[in-house]
């Protein structure tokens, strides 16, 4: 079963909100760039670059990571990890990096992010950007920016599909076969 938790509509008043918050905590934009995570990550800092350029009329850099090597669970997958690509072409050393990623889990991903952003460089800081937190922590993180906070249950789902992807912007949210029934 799906049921859609954000539309086209709320996912851009989220971005446009976290730029905002972005520019007021950070007091401007100086030595800021932003870091999506592949996938969803990547197309997420694109929109909020966007809307900080629209806002403050400077570009603000925008770079890709891929955590495929730094995730904790290579030996215990089944199948190998999808590489793709890292990409940050300015240093980060000294920098605000802003981490983007579209959803907010267990934090095992965001914490193999910022191992592979400190191989990079040592930056003056690492703040988060999700779209969705959907709880259910394994690590003790927690976003500074949050599009919208989505109480799940283990057996759930939570997908970003973006146009970016070939998809219409939205947030959906699947429910296991059969678990409709039961809480009935």
């Amino acid at each position: 079963m799906l049921k859609e938790l954000m539309n086209k509509k709320d996912i851009d008043r989220a971005l446009t909100r976290i730029a905002h918050e972005i520019i007021e905590k950070n007091k401007g934009i100086k030595k800021l760039c932003l870091v999506g995570i592949q996938r969803g990550g990547v197309h997420l800092a694109g929109r909020i670059s966007s809307k900080i350029r629209q806002i403050e009329k400077k570009v603000t850099p925008v770079g890709s990571l891929d955590i495929a090597f730094y995730r904790d669970d290579l030996n215990i997958r089944k199948e190998q990890p999808l590489v793709r690509r890292t990409e940050v072409p300015f240093e980060i050393t000294d920098f605000k990096i802003i981490l983007v990623d579209d959803v907010l889990f267990t934090g095992r991903s965001i914490r193999a992010a910022m191992d592979a952003l400190t191989d990079l460089g040592r930056p003056a800081a690492i703040q988060l950007v999700v779209l969705i937190d959907r709880g259910h922590r394994e690590l003790p993180i927690k976003a500074d920016y949050v599009g919208k906070n989505i109480p799940t249950a283990l057996s759930e789902t939570v997908e970003v599909q973006l146009k970016e992807e070939g998809f219409e912007d939205r947030v959906i949210l699947m429910k296991a076969a059969g678990e409709e029934e039961q809480g009935a």
